[in-house]
Parts: C-alpha cells; structure tokens; sequence
C-alpha cells in the first residue's frame, strides 16, 4: 500500500493513541493517567489481556474489592509522584536557563537605551524604532532598577527596570 498525503484521517487514531499513552518527561505519567487514573489498556491487551488482568478475574469478589480500595488510596500517591517530578522539571528548566542569562550591570554615569514598548505612543508602527535615547544613569536601585536623566539633564519620570536597557556605544 502506497502512502498519501490524503490518508492522514487513517493515521489519527493510531497517533492519538500514542501521544495519550506517552509518559511525560516532567510528570513522569501519561496524559491518559492523569485524566482517567489508570493506565490506557492497548488494543492488543483487549484481546489478550495481560496477566494482571487474568489474576483479578481468578479472585474472589471481597479480595478483588479489598484491591481496588488499595489501588483507590494509591492515586493520592500518584499524584504526588506526578507534582514531584514537574517540580523537579522545573528546576532543570529554570536551572538551564538561568545558566544563559548574563544580567546587565549599570553603573552611575553609564550611557543607555531605553527600549520602546509597543503600548507607549512612540511606537508608530513596523518601521519605527525599537530604542530611545540616549539617556545617562543617574542611580541605580537595588532589584535592578534605574533612574535615568536625559542628555539635558532632564530626569525621566519614572526608574526603568534594567532588563528594559542595553549600553549605548558611540
């Protein structure tokens, strides 16, 4: 059988299924789990269930109970489990990125930019430009927060966060 570009409504459930049955790396479950508490049971296991399955069936009705009350006092686990590893993704995450963050470090008297947001009035379209100024620091705040002056001597209004600056070369 050829392949086409047209059969994709074909492959949608086979493609559903695996991305519903795949773990997560920053949960450590599937997002079938998450929704249903339970593993997805597979097309194949339908037909010959696993042998999990098998030995429930061979149980008696009161000990077949007694483990779904386990399995029941289990979720809260599993979802324990589940907020362990996303808050250890995000550490990795957080961790690789701050990693690649270079922080600005203004001093007084230093010449800066000042960036142009696109809510303010001076941005007037596509072509417009991104910073202005030059500016001169006049103080620096602790959290990262300037107090700039323009070249006249003129103090700007408000301290401006320094991420919103970059060094101005001449």
């Amino acid at each position: 059988m050829t392949e086409r570009h047209r059969d994709w409504h074909e492959k949608k459930p086979h493609v559903l299924m695996t991305y519903w049955t795949a773990i997560r790396t920053f949960i450590g479950a599937t997002p079938y789990c998450l929704m249903y508490d339970m593993e997805a049971v597979l097309p194949a296991e339908v037909e010959i269930p696993p042998l999990s399955i098998l030995m429930e069936t061979q149980l008696d009705k009161a000990e077949w109970t007694k483990q779904q009350q386990e399995q029941l006092s289990l979720i809260d686990e599993k979802r324990l489990n589940t907020v362990c590893h996303e808050q250890y993704y995000q550490r990795r995450m957080a961790r690789a990125y701050n990693k690649k963050v270079k922080p600005h470090l203004f001093q007084e008297r230093d010449k800066v930019l000042k960036r142009i947001l696109p809510i303010q009035d001076e941005a007037k379209g596509k072509f417009a430009p991104n910073w202005q100024g030059p500016f001169i620091v006049k103080k620096v705040l602790p959290g990262g927060a300037l107090i700039l002056i323009e070249m006249d001597g003129q103090i700007f209004p408000q301290p401006i966060n320094s991420d919103m600056c970059k060094t101005f070369f001449i």
